[in-house]
């Protein structure tokens, strides 16, 4: 049995000044081994209190039962302002509201059989780029990244990546992932309206020119939409579709701001995702030859076969609970609140965490194992409904989750049918940029198979649950 990865580096107590310098640098290096133990956590700074919470029936009720008394907070989306503008992502009540109104049937079931074409030929082009890069070491970020991308502008747009304004985004977002902190200033001070954010230079200026970019893709699917030649993909229907109860629809700008979100959450989140779930494969090859062994089943492009990538599903899944893409969400209270047995005052941060609540000491059992098999076990199951939110939870809840479930599974399969896959070098670091990222990369090697890969039992002592 493959010896589990050691768990990121979880010092034993960190200083006020420590915390402040590694959440700039990198959130996840600053927490503590306690806070993998706690319920609950204050952290005091001199201008506010944050609440760290891993009590589940607190969850669901900042989350689920009271999502209105507990908004976005502010001081985390300063820093996403210059790229998201006014985004569903960063929106608040009646705002975010019509928003979704208007977003939410683009992923609906139904249109996940229609976007699946384009999902396939994405993974075909990846199957390609990789077959080039057979038996060198790859950065496999980076073409999880392109492969992302890749599936994001033919489902929005049905454009592939080489079109020209596509690869100009993809490559202007690659300097503004690495250049945006996941806080600026404004997380720790809050400032009044009039006061600049300190964005920094570079930021801003890479900000502006991907919205300049999307700006020009949504004007020219407006004409296509008012000369009737737009095709039937997200951006269409979105963009089209009235919220009913006002009958409006998105403007040009307000479109700009919503792909941008678009991107940054279905291109980002997801190519973190497969390049994590790429490494685990490559240091467990007993789940890595199972997955490898299910993907024989695809053959044309069947959306039904979906429901046949089973472990393929278990593994995406277990990789999302130890590399959640996004570590930490904060939410900000309304209301004078009293969390066991503290008061909270209106104004504090409440940060809810998959980075901890998906390794909690007690809440999961071998929680820094990587174990596929654990989500048909009695403690798999209750963790699944309680302590597991890669896409957050309750009324909130990421609108592309169910996409992400799709195109993550299908993109392992289509990639491992293809390739056997080896780590290279040193055992990635995670680190958080916009999310969790490797700090000095993701190295591997992909070889091909050369021949059909034979039936493989399902590493563990339980068989893989039915969908």
């Amino acid at each position: 049995m493959t010896e589990p990865p050691k768990p990121p580096s979880r010092p034993a107590k960190v200083s006020l000044f420590k915390y402040l310098r590694l959440f700039r640098a990198d959130i996840l290096s600053a927490q503590p081994e306690r806070l993998f133990r706690a319920w609950m956590a204050e952290f005091r700074t001199p201008f506010f209190r944050s609440y760290l919470i891993n009590d589940v029936s607190l969850l669901k009720t900042v989350l689920k039962e009271r999502p209105d008394d507990f908004p976005k907070s502010g001081r985390i989306s300063e820093g996403l302002r210059p790229l998201l503008g006014n985004s569903v992502f960063l929106t608040n009540g009646a705002v975010w509201k019509q928003q979704r109104r208007i977003i939410d049937p683009a992923f609906e079931g139904g249109r996940l059989r229609d976007t699946f074409p384009a999902m396939w030929d994405a993974g075909e082009a990846t199957v390609a780029r990789l077959a080039g890069m057979s038996d060198a070491a790859v950065e496999i970020e980076a073409e999880a990244s392109h492969a992302a991308a890749d599936v994001i502008f033919r489902t929005l747009f049905s454009i592939p990546i080489e079109n020209a304004v596509a690869a100009k985004v993809f490559d202007e977002f690659r300097d503004y992932q690495r250049s945006q902190p996941i806080l600026n200033i404004a997380a720790f001070v809050r400032l009044p309206k009039w006061m600049p954010r300190f964005h920094r230079r570079r930021t801003k200026a890479s900000a502006k020119v991907i919205r300049g970019l999307i700006k020009q893709l949504t004007e020219a699917r407006m004409a296509e939409i008012e000369a009737g030649t737009a095709p039937n993909d997200l951006a269409t229907k979105i963009m089209t579709t009235p919220d009913p109860q006002t009958g409006e629809t998105f403007t040009a700008e307000e479109m700009v701001d919503q792909v941008a979100i678009f991107f940054l959450a279905g291109h980002e989140t997801s190519a973190s995702a497969l390049a994590w779930t790429l490494y685990l494969m490559a240091i467990y090859p007993e789940w890595q030859e199972a997955v490898a062994a299910e993907a024989q089943v695809l053959g044309a492009c069947e959306f039904p076969v979906m429901k046949k990538l089973r472990v393929s599903r278990d593994v995406f899944r277990e990789a999302l609970r130890l590399y959640p893409p996004v570590p930490m969400m904060v939410r900000e209270n309304t209301c004078p609140e009293r969390f066991r047995d503290r008061d909270i005052a209106v104004g504090s941060q409440m940060v809810l965490s998959p980075w901890h609540l998906h390794r909690h000491q007690r809440l999961w059992e071998n929680p820094d194992g990587f174990d596929p098999a654990r989500w048909e076990t009695e403690n798999g199951r209750q963790c699944a409904r309680d302590a597991y939110m890669p896409f957050s939870q309750g009324p909130r809840v990421c609108t592309g989750a169910g996409f992400a479930m799709v195109e993550g599974p299908l993109l392992l399969s289509m990639i491992l049918r293809r390739f056997r896959i080896e780590a290279v070098g040193d055992a990635p670091v995670p680190v958080a940029h916009l999310t969790v990222r490797s700090k000095d990369g993701i190295w591997l090697r992909f070889v091909a198979r050369d021949h059909s890969v034979s039936d493989h039992q399902t590493p563990g002592s339980h068989s893989t649950p039915s969908p």
